[in-house]
């Protein structure tokens, strides 16, 4: 007997890696980052797990590699914008290097909890730190009841100037990524920038243009970023800063991507549908809905990833999710014209 229950456990032994292996997910082939981006990147020692840099004076900006957060020093106290949770354990050591004035404000940028997500902490470092944000993510936050992402103590409506001392901040609503709203951060006097979730300098965007909930308030931040003099700008991921020039690019694409998306809604599908009808039916209505959709988003994509992957790093990651987020604002929001 006890040689038989050895040999039932062998077996399930043996068969527990064909399993998995049966279920594994098959790897799309998508192209590496570019040895321009990395050669940008800003090197973070993995004994460390940060690095902190002055961008211009009194302004520093702070990243893991994947996540950025910005402080200012002023006579009164740091100002901290942003606590990304990747980024919560390393703020105070950062600021440490740098003054040794406590963190007495946290802006939050938008609502999101990747990026604020570490404020919770923050906040039971330092009891009496003021918490500023504008007046539609102070009502999403209270909603969310989240002790990591405590209410703001300031709230403002549509945009404010931050004094402390010598230091100015200029706070602006705006709407390109979040519903609750995102901040335009302008530090005037050193010529520094934070708008977080706009792009990803030299990088591809996250998913549906970094997840925007309004594409037509997205597609006009290119031009709302440039009305700024700004020399740096902070965009929220990877390890380094971005350029006017960064910004300029990204607007070239998304124009585009949003053209080729137009273009590929007026192709003719009568092909698809005609395979759509006879592998689901003709009374499957979202079946050969989604076949048209994925015929149109895949055209897109090709063409983009022909376009564009030598000028913007893995560029074909999310091309699909950028097609997609295009086609779907062209047919619903902006409407097809009958001059299109």
């Amino acid at each position: 007997m006890r040689v038989f229950h050895l040999i039932i456990t062998w077996l399930a032994l043996v068969a527990i890696p064909v399993a998995v292996s049966a279920h594994e997910t098959v790897l799309p082939d998508l192209a590496p980052v570019s040895p321009e981006v990395k050669a940008r990147a800003w090197p973070v020692d993995p004994a460390k797990g940060y690095v902190v840099r002055e961008l211009k004076p009194t302004v520093f900006m702070i990243t893991d590699g994947r996540y950025q957060s910005v402080f200012m020093t002023t006579e009164q106290g740091v100002i901290l914008f942003d606590a990304p949770p990747s980024l919560t354990k390393y703020l105070q050591a950062a600021v440490s290097e740098v003054t040794k004035q406590p963190i007495v404000s946290l802006v939050y940028s938008h609502g999101h909890v990747d990026h604020i997500g570490g404020a919770g902490t923050i906040l039971r470092g330092n009891p009496q730190l003021e918490i500023v944000a504008e007046e539609g993510v102070a009502q999403f936050l209270q909603e969310q009841k989240d002790p990591n992402r405590p209410v703001p103590t300031k709230v403002f409506q549509g945009k404010m100037t931050l004094n402390s001392g010598a230091a100015s901040v200029e706070l602006k609503v705006g709407h390109w990524h979040s519903a609750a709203g995102d901040l335009f951060i302008y530090f005037p006097n050193q010529k520094v920038l934070m708008a977080i979730d706009t792009i990803t300098p030299g990088q591809t965007t996250f998913s549906g243009f970094n997840l925007t909930q309004n594409m037509d308030e997205y597609s006009k931040v290119f031009d709302q970023l440039l009305a700024y003099d700004f020399d740096v700008l902070v965009t929220g991921h990877r390890s380094n800063p971005a350029n006017r020039d960064d910004v300029i690019q990204m607007q070239k694409f998304v124009k585009d991507v949003y053209e080729t998306a137009k273009r590929a809604s007026a192709a003719d599908t009568k092909a698809v549908v005609g395979q759509a009808i006879a592998k689901y039916g003709k009374d499957n209505g979202y079946a050969l809905a989604r076949a048209v959709t994925d015929s149109q988003v895949a055209q897109c994509e090709s063409e983009i990833n022909a376009r564009w992957l030598d000028k913007i790093s893995n560029i074909d990651v999310y091309s699909a999710s950028n097609c997609q987020t295009a086609l779907t604002y062209f047919q619903f929001d902006v409407g097809p014209r009958s001059n299109d």
